[in-house]
């Protein structure tokens, strides 16, 4: 699993992370997939600067995450 990041979201938070990692994804012209884990969801890019725009919105939406 290579530019992924992991969090522990569920509900409406996950929804909004789902429309981020779809914004960020179109901004950086890459596909992006969501695998689920006993750790958390993954988010998975397949450019390495989408996923540390992703981070970075992690960040500031004030969700812990775990870089994979």
């Amino acid at each position: 699993m290579e530019n992924c990041v992991i969090v522990r979201a569920y509900g409406r938070v996950l929804d909004q992370l789902r429309e981020e990692a779809s914004r960020v994804s179109k901004g950086h012209k890459t596909d992006w997939w969501i695998e689920r884990g006993d750790k958390g969801v993954s988010f998975c890019f397949e450019d390495a600067e989408a996923k540390k725009a992703f981070a970075s919105i992690c960040e500031n939406l004030a969700i812990s995450y775990t870089e994979a």
